[in-house]
């Protein structure tokens, strides 16, 4: 098992960035004003170091812009002054994120000589329709080529995709998590889309020309997405935005925004893999549903709409969530004496 590691975000909003994607606006989703400097990462690795826990691993991650697409003196600044943190322990790491066609084999090579070990890539779509909507500046193929090579030069690849684009549909969203396991990575972030102030999506919504994602609309294309993703041993390593003040505030006109939109997906898949199993339960029953531990909240749903679908939906007595330490991955398991649905995300 791999050892758990926090994450120390620095934000590069709009950095490097050639092409004004609709759908963006940086300052907003990261809630920095201002892109970091070299003299910020050394003041944020001086707080992590006056914290005193060195021992826990640390990733530092470059969020916000593409950063291969930055000035090359501005990169080495920015990972020189991120190389104490390294110093500190062999297991601390560095994650920039970038472009597809921001990629060549001597920018990675200059990466993994400042101790990068995992780059992400803006995909978003594998659909080239919706990519040229969207402003990208990039291609499907672009993707494909720039996977290709970090992939081989063995440094970890996370994708980021999103749903709910000008022009997009599920099954495109379908297709473009279908060619994301092609291509193998060891991470990816899915973001549903949402119609941020300021930005050209914005305004395209204002006069028509784009319908929201809504946060429904999303939930349900997630759950789809994310055991695709699972069954071929990808992690989803994160669903929805980060939540932000700017955000929370007033910076979300329409869309798929809410503060805890992975709980809202995972909560589905539970409903769903309890309810496959319920199909052969008598009605009036009293039903047990076992789940890992820290798990429940997941199970009974949000207002406990779970518990009452189930409910309603099967015509049972009673349904009870319990917390088990011994549900182990991906069991799901029947006790003779009292109806039991062991389940485990």
């Amino acid at each position: 098992m791999k050892p758990k590691r926090r994450i120390i975000p620095v934000f590069i909003p709009h950095q490097g960035c050639r092409h004004d994607c609709v759908f963006c606006n940086q300052h907003r989703i990261s809630g920095a004003a201002d892109p970091s400097s070299a003299f910020d990462v050394s003041r944020v690795i001086s707080e992590f170091t006056n914290c005193g826990d060195t021992v826990t691993p640390v990733e530092l991650a470059f969020y916000g812009g593409s950063f291969t697409a930055i000035p090359e003196r501005a990169q080495i600044g920015l990972l020189e002054a991120a190389q104490p943190l390294l110093a500190l322990n062999p297991l601390n790491s560095l994650r920039i994120s970038t472009r597809p066609d921001n990629i060549d084999s001597a920018i990675i090579a200059r990466l993994k000589e400042y101790g990068v070990s995992t780059i992400e890539l803006g995909v978003q779509s594998m659909r080239d329709d919706v990519l040229f909507s969207s402003h990208r500046g990039h291609t499907a193929n672009d993707a494909r080529q720039a996977a290709i090579l970090v992939k081989y030069s063995g440094v970890s690849l996370i994708l980021q995709m999103m749903t709910g684009l000008p022009g997009d549909s599920p099954d495109g969203a379908l297709l473009t998590a279908r060619q994301f396991i092609d291509m193998n990575p060891d991470g990816v972030r899915i973001y549903p889309t949402v119609v941020i102030c300021g930005t050209q999506l914005y305004e395209m919504w204002k006069r028509g020309e784009y319908k929201e994602h809504s946060i429904e609309e999303a939930v349900a294309l997630c759950s789809r997405l994310v055991p695709m993703f699972e069954n071929a041993r990808i992690p989803v390593i994160r669903l929805g935005l980060n939540p932000s003040e700017e955000l929370s505030a007033g910076g979300v006109a329409a869309g798929a925004y809410h503060p805890a939109f992975g709980e809202l997906v995972y909560s589905r898949l539970y409903y769903e893999k309890a309810a496959s199993m319920l199909g052969r339960v008598k009605p009036g029953s009293d039903i047990i549903i076992a789940v890992p531990k820290g798990r429940g909240s997941r199970m009974i749903g949000a207002n406990r709409q779970n518990i009452v679908k189930l409910t309603s939906d099967f015509s049972l007595r009673s349904v009870k969530v319990i917390e088990s330490e011994t549900v182990s991955d991906m069991e799901i398991r029947r006790l003779s004496i009292r109806p039991t649905i062991n389940i485990l995300k």
